[in-house]
């Protein structure tokens, strides 16, 4: 009797296991993100973000991202690997805005739905593209820049690795207000950045070699760079030079180095975006979507100008500096 009491028991604890796994009702999600690359303190405040947002909705983050900003082939592999881990969802910030598009179609078919967050993908398979307003941050960068000059002079600026849609918009911001000021000469804009910070000093060093006059002085009057690691290695290279401080210089993204650098002066403003929050809504985004809530399709997460003057002030300082390491514990 007793022994099948045991059986009948046994079956029915195996059955109810089964029919709440069916259901999902004792899985947690989880939900991979995947960054261009982990190493910049950008994607530090974007693992955060994720991460608090894991903990107010009770869900699993998987994090893995590519160490360089230009390996294209090692996100594609990432993404490919999620979709055979079966995760719930996944939260993206693509490379570029091609390379991408066959993986992310390929989570789709597998029923895994997509966030795109901080750079474009020209693909529809998404849910949601949540990202700040890339245009609109060069075009600040570039007013700005020009009211340091009084709106005259020559300026350059040293672009992101090729093909990415977050930079080609800043970047291309930044020259159309260029454009408004007649009197401002962009000198130099063509060179290109690679996927490590020392590439992109090598970068910095290649744009600024030809414009030394023979007394090694530049003969430049501002410097615009659109993403952090641009930011960091030009800093480097007019510090090298001396130059530091004397050229009026307006970056993109925050780090430790670089708020120091802002609040010595050494460079003048920062355009600055929200990615706690970004990868924050991204995570909050596919949580809505798998429990049948409405998501919006773009959502702008902001961008602000942070100046020597105002870096200070409340408002700016947690954008400066978010408080990251209370959630990557």
């Amino acid at each position: 009797m007793k022994l099948r009491l045991a059986i009948f028991s046994s079956l029915i604890l195996c059955l109810a296991n089964m029919f709440c796994s069916a259901f999902g009702a004792t899985q947690r999600l989880t939900i991979a993100v995947v960054p261009m690359a982990t190493t910049d303190e950008y994607w530090k405040a974007i693992h955060a973000g994720a991460m608090k947002a894991a903990k107010e909705f009770d869900v699993d983050i998987l994090w893995k991202g590519p160490l360089r900003l230009d390996d294209r082939n090692s996100q594609v592999d990432i993404v490919e690997n999620m979709i055979v881990r079966q995760v719930a969802g996944v939260v993206l910030a693509p490379i570029d805005d091609t390379s991408m598009r066959g993986a992310v179609e390929n989570c789709v078919r597998s029923g895994i739905p997509v966030v795109i967050i901080d750079s474009a993908l020209k693909s529809g398979s998404r849910i949601s593209f949540i990202a700040t307003d890339n245009h609109k941050g060069g075009e600040v960068a570039g007013d700005y820049l020009a009211r340091l000059l009084n709106y005259k002079g020559r300026v350059a600026m040293l672009r992101t690795i090729e093909g990415n849609s977050s930079g080609n918009n800043r970047e291309r911001g930044f020259l159309d207000s260029m454009k408004k000021f007649h009197n401002i000469k962009v000198v130099s804009s063509n060179q290109h950045s690679g996927g490590t910070i020392e590439e992109a000093y090598k970068a910095s060093e290649n744009l600024l070699s030809p414009l030394k006059g023979q007394d090694g002085k530049l003969n430049l009057d501002g410097m615009f760079c659109p993403n952090e690691s641009t930011t960091f290695a030009m800093l480097r290279a007019l510090e090298d030079s001396g130059m530091a401080g004397k050229v009026k210089f307006v970056g993109f993204d925050t780090s430790t180095k670089l708020n120091a650098a802002l609040y010595s002066g050494k460079i003048n403003g920062l355009i600055v975006q929200n990615p706690m929050k970004m990868s924050y809504l991204a995570v909050k985004a596919i949580v809505d979507y798998l429990n049948h809530k409405k998501v919006e399709e773009i959502v702008d997460t902001g961008v602000s100008l942070i100046t020597t003057e105002n870096a200070k002030t409340e408002a700016m300082h947690e954008l400066l500096e978010p408080d990251t390491a209370k959630w990557l514990k």
